[in-house]
């Protein structure tokens, strides 16, 4: 498939003719897992199954140069989504994927559709599957190795790849990336970029690489072209080369990749084109002979293995660098360069022309090399380069589950997260040392000033911080290897990429942190696709949406988040909290960090508000036995705050609007009706304890026991600073009447008063529900 000499290299010298060997054996192995995964294995559902033959072949050279020449056990790969066949033929040859997986690909317990780290038997450095977000792992991957290096001495240096289709260049995620200062500084960042100028529907008639290049080298990477295989390049420097390339170079995307599905004598008519150099070129390609042609239209850069090598070896290590491999999608295939290939399949005739021009038998499809073969021996020398021994995980250090402080006055939610981090440097100073903080340019509106001072920012070299000396400076920005806080820019879905690589230290390296992400909580679900994705990938951390809701009144509508509150019913792998007072942020916070750096662990969403709450209407009991009780009930997801006699109804109520449930009942009181009123934390910890009961979770349930005891079930009404239905499955617990208040529209500017009556969650609404439902 491809030819010229590859030079020897500190990796080890491999021959031409067995790496394009190997290179086939991978294409072979990765079309076939298509095909029997479509074409081979019962389907009793008929539902399609699917795979991306085309997209795998047009990076099979790629691969193949790589993990055969080029890859070192430090070094990590993401893998664009649609090559995982790829992926997992490599991992079969080096011996680390057993035959029988083969058969498996998109089946329940085998191979994943898309590189999963956490799901698919085979190494898998970094999970890829959401557009975008794969690609840019190993920029957050390669911060988090750095930081753990500084911190602890783990984390051994390698480059970090990212193998990605161009069409990944249309999202945004891509150049929020690119774009963040302190990216030009990763010299172990390296991405390949698939210019095969295919999408899913289309051949796309204008990429522009040159802007991309542009773009790119603007933001201070090395940019490395890879456009003609070594044929090209030959025919080139014969006479009229000149213009064959002139030629090349100014077809439209469409128009050559209408070349490939040529004839020998159409490609003889077309390629000339109908410029002045088209004599030059005609007569140019008149010595070339049919099968010659024909391997010189497809003769780019990304399938030319000595092209790659080359590529690989010129790689500068002190920046970025992206290359720009040119290829064909569908590439060796029957299919390649047709515009509608990306989801197409081989039929069974075409696997067998296959597996004919290679030398493979369709009826023993995953032979694997002899091992005492040249291209055997190759793959095992490559398996032992490549090995890497698992980490020794370090156990994360205890954490407190009380500071055994009251908080009095009046505060806020938001306030109480700085506190209690300042808190756990003193009482905890062991995990306190695991604990970093990012925030996408926020820190001083989010509370983390007290904190950024005491522990400083994190950078991968000492900074001079040329505020020191200046007195009217409350916040000082000491930037240098020890510190624990880092500073991104505007960008939330960065801020939640390096929250997920930070929250993976611990199985990746051996070392867990206690990652904690700040961001305004209306742009949360800005940020929620790639958190979750994070999440599925093995990331755990938390994330602070702070100041939310209604709350943030001055602010208008665009500023009022209505739909968080609801994140932790619907999430997975995530505990979320909205704590009313200062000491549930505590209580939960800690709990949160508990659960960080640990297989059985995962991640958590704190929702928290800048509105000025008295805290002793949180009522905490002074006794410790009843104390105790009262935390357990916080991380659990809801606690009583009053209780009446004769209660005819309960209000449940969470976070910022206790003080209007509060104001309430007693209202309601003062009318005869006795109102108990109800504290929730967590709906989704109560959601999941309804499903525990009812037979559908494994999880605990005595929570609704303790608040909800059936003997005390009354009509409810449940309020919240955000959307009504995130407590209203609450009537489920005991099959009462409820009437849900909450935001479910957008709002206005206005006055805390003025929001909160526009929306109906303000005392008197309370009060109207509550009167309706006792009568």
């Amino acid at each position: 498939m491809s030819t010229a000499p590859v030079e020897t290299r500190g990796d080890g010298a491999v021959d031409i003719d067995v790496l394009a060997e190997i290179e086939e054996r991978v294409l072979w192995l990765s079309a076939a897992m298509v095909h029997h995964a479509n074409r081979v294995r019962p389907n009793p559902s008929g539902l399609k199954v699917g795979g991306h033959q085309a997209s795998s072949a047009s990076m099979v050279s790629l691969m193949t140069a790589l993990w055969f020449r080029h890859l070192r056990a430090e070094d990590r790969v993401s893998v664009k989504p649609h090559a995982s066949p790829v992926l997992h033929a490599i991992n079969y040859l080096l011996g680390d994927l057993d035959e029988s997986y083969l058969t498996r690909l998109r089946e329940f317990g085998g191979l994943q559709s898309y590189p999963s780290r956490t799901k698919d038997p085979g190494r898998v450095d970094y999970s890829t599957g959401s557009v975008g977000i794969g690609a840019t792992a190993p920029i957050w991957g390669a911060l988090a190795r750095r930081y753990v290096e500084s911190h602890t001495g783990a984390g051994a240096a390698g480059r970090q790849y990212s193998l990605l289709g161009d069409a990944e260049l249309d999202e945004g995620a891509v150049w929020e990336a690119i774009l963040d200062p302190g990216v030009a500084e990763l010299g172990e960042i390296v991405w390949v970029v698939d210019l095969n100028r295919q999408s899913l529907d289309r051949v796309v008639p204008e990429i522009a690489a040159g802007r991309l290049r542009g773009m790119f080298a603007a933001a201070g990477w090395q940019v490395i072209t890879l456009k003609y295989g070594r044929l090209l390049e030959e025919l080139f420097a014969r006479p009229g080369g000149d213009a064959l390339r002139a030629r090349i170079d100014e077809m439209p995307n469409p128009e050559y990749q209408r070349l490939l599905r040529c004839t020998a004598a159409q490609v003889r008519l077309r390629l000339p084109g109908p410029g002045s150099q088209g004599a030059a070129i005609t007569r140019l390609i008149e010595d070339v002979d049919d099968a010659t042609l024909m391997r010189a239209v497809r003769n780019l850069g990304g399938h030319d293995l000595s092209a790659l090598d080359r590529a690989y070896a010129s790689i500068d290590d002190t920046r970025p660098t992206v290359i720009f491999a040119y290829t064909v999608k569908g590439y060796g295939l029957p299919t390649e360069g047709h515009p509608q290939n990306h989801s197409t399949l081989l039929t069974g005739e075409q696997m067998d022309e296959l597996a004919a021009g290679i030398g493979m038998d369709a009826e023993r499809p995953w032979r694997r090399f002899d091992a005492a073969s040249t291209a055997g021996l190759t793959c095992a020398r490559a398996a032992e380069r490549l090995r890497r021994p698992e980490p020794v995980r370090r156990t994360p250090p205890g954490l407190p589950a009380d500071f055994a402080r009251t908080p009095s006055g009046t505060s806020t939610t938001q306030a109480a997260l700085g506190r209690t981090l300042l808190d756990l440097t003193r009482q905890a100073p062991e995990a306190a040392g695991r604990v970093v903080t990012v925030s996408p340019d926020v820190s001083s509106s989010t509370n983390l000033g007290g904190w950024v001072n005491k522990v400083g920012v994190w950078s991968a070299r000492e900074r001079v911080d040329w505020f020191a000396d200046d007195a009217e400076t409350i916040l000082h920005w000491r930037e240098r290897p020890t510190g624990q806080h880092i500073e991104l820019g505007i960008a939330e879905t960065n801020l939640v990429g390096l929250l997920g690589e930070l929250g993976a230290t611990w199985s990746r390296w051996g070392e867990p942190l206690l990652p904690i992400g700040v961001v305004y909580d209306p742009f949360v679900g800005r940020a929620l696709e790639p958190w979750s994705f994070g999440m599925y990938a093995g990331g755990q951390s938390i994330l602070v949406g702070t100041p939310s809701g209604a709350a943030l009144a001055p602010e208008g509508g665009a500023h009022q988040s209505v739909i968080t509150p609801s994140i932790g019913i619907e999430q997975p792998g995530c505990v979320a909290y909205e704590p009313a007072f200062a000491i549930d942020v505590e209580w939960t916070l800690l709990a949160a960090l508990a659960r960080l750096g640990r297989p059985d662990g995962g991640s958590a969403y704190l929702r928290l508000s800048t509105r000025p709450v008295d805290q002793t209407l949180a009522r905490v009991p002074a006794d410790p036995a009843a104390r105790e009780r009262r935390r357990r009930q916080v991380v659990a997801g809801a606690y009583p705050l009053r209780r009446e006699e004769d209660a005819k109804v309960t209000i449940a109520a969470m976070g910022a609007v206790i003080p209007e449930a509060l104001a309430a009942a007693g209202r309601l009181r003062q009318a005869g009706i006795g109102a108990d009123v109800v504290c929730v934390t967590s709906p989704g910890l109560l959601f999941q304890a309804l499903r525990a009961r009812q037979g559908h979770e494994d999880a605990p349930s005595w929570i609704l026991d303790q608040v909800f005891p059936a003997e005390r079930a009354t009509p409810l009404v449940t309020v919240l600073d955000g959307h009504p239905h995130t407590l209203a499955f609450l009537a489920g617990v005991n099959r009462t009447p409820i009437t849900s208040l909450g935001v479910s529209r957008f709002g206005q500017s206005g006055s805390l008063e003025d929001v909160y009556r526009y929306h109906g969650i303000d005392a008197d609404s309370i009060v109207r529900a509550a009167l309706d439902l006792a009568e």
